[in-house]
């Protein structure tokens, strides 16, 4: 994922999104093409501004840079439309600094903010690593929501098997920086958890990590 959005370069290879070769171009450009919500609900959000403040800082992600007042209220009915359908009340709180919310709720802000200005592709870097389980159902519903309608290509990183298997249409499994298994299409609609697992202890027996 730093690879993707410009973090680190690559030392061989190329890096296309939709055809365009983005492998050397700077991570504040590729910011543009590139949604990205990290483990860690503090990363991703500007603490010190309110919920409307940080979805409008947003919402410029593809205008060109300028000194204008990053917050343009024409666009509060929209973001309050937004903020009702994660269903956590944060519609009535947009006056609210967003370092006062809950790891949940915060990061929720976070998912739509990567999005408000559609990506070309989001990078989900175990999104839900550090929330409670409660929180982490909610914010997959979300994920699920916000991902679906409309479609966006979607890559997410996790070490919980059942999440592999519930969640998108291709489970790719690596060692050692190389792609062991892959799968997609009919074979992976049948895909189950035990399927998984035992592919999983292969790779243990075999006396490597994943």
């Amino acid at each position: 994922m730093n690879l993707i959005s410009g973090s680190i370069f690559p030392d061989a290879g190329k890096i296309f999104i939709d055809d365009r070769d983005i492998t050397f171009m700077s991570e504040h450009k590729r910011a543009k093409l590139i949604g990205r919500i990290f483990q860690d609900p503090l990363k991703g959000t500007a603490p010190n501004l309110t919920i409307e403040e940080n979805l409008s800082l947003a919402m410029l992600r593809n205008s060109k840079r300028n000194l204008l007042f990053g917050t343009n209220y024409k666009n509060l009915d929209f973001f309050t439309e937004k903020l009702s359908e994660l269903n956590l009340g944060l519609e009535n709180r947009v006056n609210t600094k967003i370092g006062s919310l809950s790891g949940g709720q915060r990061q929720a802000v976070t998912l739509l903010m990567a999005t408000l200005v559609r990506p070309k592709i989001l990078l989900l870097d175990e999104h839900t690593a550090a929330l409670d389980p409660k929180s982490r159902e909610k914010i997959l519903d979300i994920t699920k929501k916000i991902t679906e309608d409309p479609e966006i290509t979607t890559l997410m990183i996790t070490h919980n098997m059942e999440m592999a298997v519930d969640f998108g249409n291709r489970t790719i499994v690596l060692k050692n920086g190389k792609m062991i298994f892959d799968l997609k299409g009919n074979d992976r609609k049948t895909l189950n958890l035990c399927d998984l697992s035992e592919v999983l202890n292969k790779i243990v027996e075999e006396g490597s990590t994943v």
